[in-house]
């Protein structure tokens, strides 16, 4: 389902006329809903650890260095080095200042990461993260947001609907007095569970809806 579908989704559950092609998205509405997708679609996306969103990446260490520049466009989750893993300590201060010197530990500083050792040769490091990337052009390449009409969700079927477009209209309206709004909480409520029990890695993990006002 792309973008334009997911619009006219949401349109037509609020009512309103569908469009054809975004050249017609032309009303103060469709600019709220549009701009609403967006950021319901990158929360709901960095909301979990989603297994769909899970990516691999290698860089290079190296020999006698204790940082590189963080290229990894994501939530790191596990960093590896000669398949040992290296922790994340959160004092970047310590192991600037050499106080951990030695230990399998790395942090982030100034658009770096940075390890409490080095090596005497080149060290390929393992990333496994979680991409901030929530969005896929036509062709498939990832992209942070949806901008055209043939861009889809990273979210996967068959929750990428109730999800954007029954979150969409509750965030639109925003008002528990509305005829429709109870119904768009529970499609929305039990679409993400559904999503969490069927995509989330952690068995432990549960849902809270969380509602905005545009």
């Amino acid at each position: 389902m792309n973008f334009l579908e997911i619009i006219n989704k949401c349109l037509v559950e609020l009512n309103y006329k569908q469009v054809n092609n975004f050249a017609e998205l032309t009303k103060n509405e469709h600019k709220k809903i549009m701009n609403i997708l967006n950021v319901l679609n990158s929360e709901v996306c960095q909301y979990a650890k989603w297994n769909f969103l899970l990516r691999k990446a290698t860089l290079t260490l190296p020999a006698g260095m204790n940082e590189i520049d963080n290229t990894i466009n994501g939530r790191i989750s596990q960093l590896l080095i000669d398949s040992h893993e290296f922790h994340c300590y959160e004092n970047a201060s310590d192991i600037i200042n050499r106080k951990v010197k030695g230990k399998n530990l790395y942090s982030g500083y100034d658009g770096k990461i940075i390890f409490a050792k080095t090596f005497d040769e080149d060290k390929n490091v393992e990333v496994i993260y979680y991409t901030y990337n929530s969005a896929l052009n036509a062709a498939g390449e990832e992209m942070s947001s949806l901008t055209e009409e043939t861009d889809s969700s990273a979210i996967p079927m068959p929750f990428v609907e109730p999800i954007l477009v029954f979150g969409t209209c509750m965030r639109l309206k925003g008002n528990p007095q509305h005829i429709r709004f109870n119904y768009w909480v529970s499609m929305y409520k039990d679409a993400l569970a559904n999503m969490v029990s069927r995509c989330s890695i952690d068995s432990g993990f549960e849902s809270v809806v969380r509602l905005r006002r545009s």
